[in-house]
């Protein structure tokens, strides 16, 4: 068993899959960063200097003192954690169209297939007409 589990985990697909699985992770911090860092303040600023990762609708007021006996936090929703979660979603599915694209120029084309010669239908009967001639 443990001889078939060593032939599974070394296969070709297996290693591409846990290399492409580790590198959707560090692409995805570099794409939260990005988003976050870079865009959002942009985008924030063309709206008035808005900051979208603290937008939220309270729903209820947060009470008491953190930590001690009888504390509510706040509940609220934060739409605007959603506005940057959606946005990361544009940058990720541009980057992965641009990857793509990049990967699909550099495969070759396939070989155009050979003429299709007659069947052998067809052979028998062109051979019958030329029979019938004689």
């Amino acid at each position: 068993m443990l001889k078939e589990f060593k032939s599974f985990i070394m296969t070709g697909n297996v290693i591409e899959f846990a290399v492409a699985v580790i590198m959707a992770g560090a692409m995805g911090l570099v794409i939260n960063g990005f988003v976050g860092d870079i865009i959002m303040p942009i985008v924030g600023q063309f709206s008035g200097g808005v900051d979208f990762a603290n937008l939220k609708i309270v729903l209820t007021e947060a009470s008491g003192v953190e930590g001690e006996a009888g504390y509510v936090s706040e509940n609220a929703i934060r739409w605007g954690a959603w506005v940057n979660t959606i946005v990361n979603l544009l940058v990720v599915g541009l980057v992965m169209f641009f990857i793509v694209k990049a990967y699909n120029k550099t495969k070759t084309p396939p070989a155009p297939a050979a003429p299709k010669g007659p069947t052998q239908e067809e052979l028998l009967a062109e051979i019958r007409d030329l029979l019938k001639k004689q």
